[in-house]
């Protein structure tokens, strides 16, 4: 689909000329705005020519506010003009204070770039709308083509260029063997094998290639065909036919790379925006609620039970490094059962560690790990390590939740999977909602989470014991 990135040279010459004129006119009304004259003088003139030119490089720069095909929305088209003339505007106030330039009035100024962004927009659209009139009214299809798969690759080119360009490439119908939906059963033309008789009898421009590309011969007998008949041979990966599961593509530039699971928090500005958003609010409970709240709460750990006031695990944290976990003492320290998950009804845990463990405040030492960089305030639940060591047996995917860094609350927790974990598929359960957070995280999903965390702290939880 090359000619929807690329745009001819007469579009990257004609439409800045168009554009250099407009902004030649805002500058004679402006001129007549301030000054009463429909001329101006040495210094404007060499301002216009500073102007015009600092735009037709900016305009050859971002060559999307060039595109009037639709394939571009007009919302789209406004953003990167009012993008481009924004950095314009910077550019040349730069440009003015350091070479001390305070000649030009400010109310010129306003004029001269309010008149210029109303005439290039205006014109941009004016040129665009006729351009989808003339493919609408009197143009006829630039090309016809058909799409071989059916496949969520095959559909979601079908439904992009209907809905972008309708016009300019008029869809002839699919040939798959695979079942369709049925709301676009009626397009199918027949199967793979029929698309070369087709092809014969019908004017066909494009062949898409929307199928898994493990099949190799196909592709190479498609190929060669369109090549004796002179029709565009295009391939649509279709990687998760290929991969038979889900995969997520990303751009080095222009190189594609292909990862099989989404990794938000594998992008460094958001491992950032975590770590700082961390160190934040662990300090900002540190100072704020630990003075009141911490004291109390060791007062009444050392009155209903002999023993420390916390209590200190080894638990494995992100790739598996383990870490020392701090959390208030809850149980009695005579039990020696420290590697026990905890159970409905546990005698081992005291009057006040049945309150600390239902209003979730045996966790608050745990800002401590989060400020040490130990763990995170949202993430994956740290487990035990003969936990780590009993599931990772038959939960194929749960090392998958080790590869960030674990939190005090998380996804599945407020999701309602804490807890004890002996009936069956809870722990499954508890792995799906943690890699579903770990390949939808934003930092939106973190501030629900603790929001929900808040919630449930003050309605109580049926799971905490």
């Amino acid at each position: 689909m090359e000619r929807y990135r690329h745009y001819s040279d007469a579009s990257r010459i004609v439409l800045p000329l168009i554009d250099v004129l407009l902004i030649f006119g805002a500058f004679r009304v402006s001129s007549y705005f301030v000054s009463g004259s429909w001329y101006f003088d040495g210094l404007a003139t060499a301002f216009f020519a500073v102007f015009a030119l600092l735009w037709w490089i900016l305009s050859g720069h971002y060559a999307n506010i060039y595109r009037v095909d639709r394939l571009i929305t007009y919302p789209e088209k406004l953003l990167y003009l009012m993008r481009t003339f924004l950095l314009h505007a910077v550019l040349l106030g730069i440009g003015a204070v350091v070479l001390q330039q305070y000649w030009v009035s400010a109310r010129f100024l306003v004029s001269i770039y309010t008149l210029s962004l109303m005439a290039v927009v205006g014109g941009r659209f004016l040129l665009a709308f006729s351009y989808r009139m003339y493919l609408r009214h009197m143009a006829r299809p630039a090309s016809r083509y058909v799409i071989v798969g059916a496949g969520e690759s095959g559909q979601s080119l079908y439904r992009f260029l209907a809905s972008h360009d309708p016009v300019g490439n008029e869809f002839v119908g699919f040939f798959a063997d695979e079942p369709m939906p049925h709301a676009l059963r009626a397009l199918v033309r027949g199967r793979v094998e029929d698309l070369k008789a087709f092809c014969r009898v019908a004017h066909v421009d494009e062949i898409y290639f929307a199928m898994p590309l493990d099949q190799r011969e196909l592709i190479e007998d498609l190929s060669h065909f369109a090549d004796q008949h002179f029709l565009s041979f295009r391939i649509v990966p279709d990687f998760c036919g290929t991969m038979r599961k889900d995969v997520n593509v990303y751009f080095y530039d222009h190189l594609p790379i292909l990862t099989i699971r989404r990794e938000p928090l594998g992008i460094r500005t958001n491992q950032l925006l975590k770590r700082v958003f961390d160190v934040a609010f662990s300090l900002t409970v540190i100072c704020t609620v630990f003075p009141f709240i911490l004291p109390l709460l060791a007062l009444l750990i050392k009155l209903d039970s002999p023993g420390p006031v916390f209590f200190k695990q080894l638990r494995p944290g992100k790739r598996n490094q383990l870490f020392p976990c701090y959390k208030l003492r809850t149980m009695r320290t005579d039990h020696g059962k420290t590697e026990l998950q905890a159970t409905k009804g546990d005698a081992r845990i005291t009057r006040i560690g049945k309150f600390l463990r239902k209003s979730n405040l045996d966790e608050l030492p745990q800002f401590f790990n989060v400020l040490f960089g130990h763990m995170s305030v949202v993430g994956p639940r740290p487990n035990m390590v003969s936990q780590l060591e009993e599931y990772s047996k038959h939960i194929t995917q749960y090392h998958l939740r080790h590869a960030v860094t674990p939190g005090i609350t998380g996804y599945a927790q407020v999701n309602g999977y804490r807890g004890e974990t002996r009936e069956a598929g809870t722990m499954e359960k508890r792995v799906e909602y943690d890699l579903k957070y770990m390949e939808n995280w934003s930092f939106g999903l973190d501030m629900k989470i603790i929001g929900q965390t808040v919630w449930n702290m003050v309605k109580g939880e049926k799971n905490a014991y």
